[in-house]
């Protein structure tokens, strides 16, 4: 069976449309987690010089796509949980992101490209059951997690 029948391909805009703008920033932060494949140039489209590779994210397999020329944004109809295992690991993805990117609510934030990403404590079901933590939630940009155990 082949485990990757269904394989999301994520659609990106780079100046002059070369996709190792797109790998070199993911590679940055998930590191050793991130592999691509060699670039698939596909020349001169509708949507300006194109190219695409495939990546492996966390051993998940995504295509990405990038153009010259801005075609589909990202929007929030598609985001990215990252489970953090600590405040330094939320810090981490949360600085990385948002450096060039947008903080939004709730853990919710923006990359550089537009790619929304909710950057999250995995205990968060736990933090979510003590008194007053959807009231913490709503007040955060990037989650606290020492603001729930209060």
């Amino acid at each position: 069976m082949n485990q990757h029948k269904i394989v999301p391909c994520l659609w990106f805009h780079t100046e002059g449309g070369t996709i190792a703008e797109v790998t070199n920033y993911y590679k940055t932060i998930f590191g050793e987690n991130f592999q691509n494949g060699p670039v698939i140039p596909l020349g001169e489209t509708p949507s300006g010089n194109t190219e695409m590779c495939e990546v492996y994210l966390f051993e998940k397999k995504y295509t990405f796509m990038s153009t010259a020329n801005a075609h589909h944004a990202f929007n929030d109809a598609l985001a990215f949980a990252i489970n953090c295992k600590d405040q330094i690991e939320i810090d981490q993805f949360w600085n990385y992101f948002t450096k060039e990117g947008e903080e939004v609510q709730c853990g919710w934030c923006k990359d550089k490209f537009g790619l929304r990403w909710q950057v999250l404590p995995e205990n968060l079901g736990a933090l979510m059951s003590k008194p007053n933590a959807f009231e913490i939630m709503m007040h955060q940009k990037k989650i606290i997690i020492e603001a729930y155990l209060k």
